[in-house]
């Protein structure tokens, strides 16, 4: 029953309404086998991040996470089962046309598109636009110079659980070439967001963000659909919001253990500005807004309360082989010794990051085929005075209005150049790569 989000979990049932076909055999009304609130259960949870039994005791933070396992989305997915009458390609087309252009110039555009459109177009009126912008130029900042020495160690920190991680290994998104390509979209969707007006309604933040939903949409489409690995009792719905909100608001959850380590239960003006556009950016992606908090307390909540209930399982088979394939990706645009040797800075800086997310131990990390070793921290320790230094210094001189402008200028030049390597993203998924077995 549900007491605190009788509107999220009318959501969910109506799924199958929406979209019969695709969500006919999944039993809403059932809690799927990945989700559990057995204290005997081990879960996601380290116990160095938080104790368990007393996440477990908050009742509306685990139905809301409860409720959210099962979600998908609504508008999406209905413009994603048409894949049978108009291909990938001939869905794309349109969705990039209608973004560009309006869904008024896609001729005989069906009506499963022009929802998707106008539900992103129907701003909430809690979005702040100024403060939006704020926290765009702030993340600027770490999209130009600290994120692409850390989006691989985040993206394998995705990988760490069978049940979250099952979707991407039915891509069949395991081959180096196809990580790689993964791993740059990735980081080409965060940095373009940050872009001055990326997020208004024709920027290219927008239709980033439109065409990540549909990729997420063929996900679920073909896992449910074509795939005989995918088992609803277990597995819940693919690509659910609860397994989104964690990439969407990870920043902020780093931000929000600082505070709370500072005794701090709200985020101070900087950190304000970046929620905002997180929280905006999340909603062009689809996700709910009882998934996004505006409180540090808030924020651990739903990050504690999704790992404390997520079921524990490393299946080598799927998150190690991920892991390995991703680790293993070659991310630069060519093999100049140059770019070899970033490519090496990078790669320590990545396992350096993914380390954190297990505690610091080496040997855990080691046992999901994450090796850290001396030459880590060597490349580590001769780079971070420039990597670090110069963020901070952007960053702290960027509060100076003076400096603001011509800084801005020069760490958008810096993202621009950024989006370079990373390629023109497809944010495309192919039936063909997915196995039905």
């Amino acid at each position: 029953m549900t007491l605190h989000y009788p509107e999220l979990a009318q959501r969910v049932h109506r799924q199958r309404d929406l979209q019969p076909s695709l969500y006919g055999s999944i039993e809403f009304g059932e809690t799927p086998y990945r989700f559990t609130d057995d204290p005997a259960v081990p879960s996601a949870l380290p116990t160095w991040v938080a104790e368990r039994a007393t996440v477990l005791r908050n009742e509306r933070v685990i139905e809301l996470i409860r409720t959210a396992t099962m979600l998908g989305d609504a508008v999406a997915d209905p413009y994603a089962a048409l894949v049978s009458r108009y291909g990938v390609h001939g869905l794309i087309r349109m969705l990039r046309q209608a973004c560009a252009s309006g869904v008024e110039t896609v001729e005989d555009a069906p009506p499963e598109l022009k929802a998707f459109i106008e539900s992103m177009e129907a701003t909430p009126p809690w979005v702040d636009r100024e403060l939006v912008e704020q926290g765009a130029r702030h993340a600027r900042v770490s999209a130009a110079f600290l994120a692409p020495f850390l989006t691989r160690g985040a993206f394998l920190a995705t990988f760490l659980n069978t049940y979250a991680a099952l979707p991407m290994a039915l891509t069949g998104a395991l081959s180096g070439r196809r990580a790689a390509r993964r791993v740059h979209e990735t980081a080409n969707f965060f940095a373009v967001t940050t872009v001055r007006g990326a997020l208004e309604r024709h920027g290219e933040g927008f239709e980033a963000a439109a065409m990540v939903r549909l990729m997420h949409s063929m996900v679920r489409y073909n896992a449910l659909a074509r795939s005989e690995r995918w088992d609803p009792a277990i597995y819940g719905v693919p690509v659910p919001q609860i397994d989104q909100m964690p990439a969407g608001l990870v920043n902020m959850y780093l931000l929000a253990t600082v505070a709370a380590r500072r005794g701090r239960t709200e985020f101070n003006q900087r950190e304000r500005a970046l929620l905002e556009f997180s929280r905006y950016r999340c909603f062009l992606l689809g996700l709910p807004e009882e998934l996004l908090p505006t409180t540090v307390t808030g924020v651990l909540e739903v990050f504690h309360g999704r790992a404390a209930t997520l079921r524990q399982g490393f299946d080598d088979a799927t998150c190690g082989e991920l892991v390995r394939s991703t680790m293993d990706a070659y991310l630069r645009p060519s093999r100049s010794l140059f770019d070899r040797a970033a490519d090496a800075v990078e790669r320590s800086w990545s396992r350096a990051f993914f380390l954190g997310f297990c505690g610091g131990d080496r040997k855990a990390a080691a046992a999901m085929s994450v090796h850290f070793g001396l030459g880590d921290v060597a490349r580590i320790m001769l780079t971070a005075p420039f990597i670090l230094g110069r963020f901070a210094v952007v960053q702290l001189a960027g509060n100076s209005s003076r400096l603001r402008d011509p800084l801005d200028r020069y760490t958008t030049r810096m993202v621009r150049k950024r989006l370079a390597v990373y390629g023109h993203a497809e944010f495309t998924t192919d039936d063909s790569e997915y196995p039905t077995r």
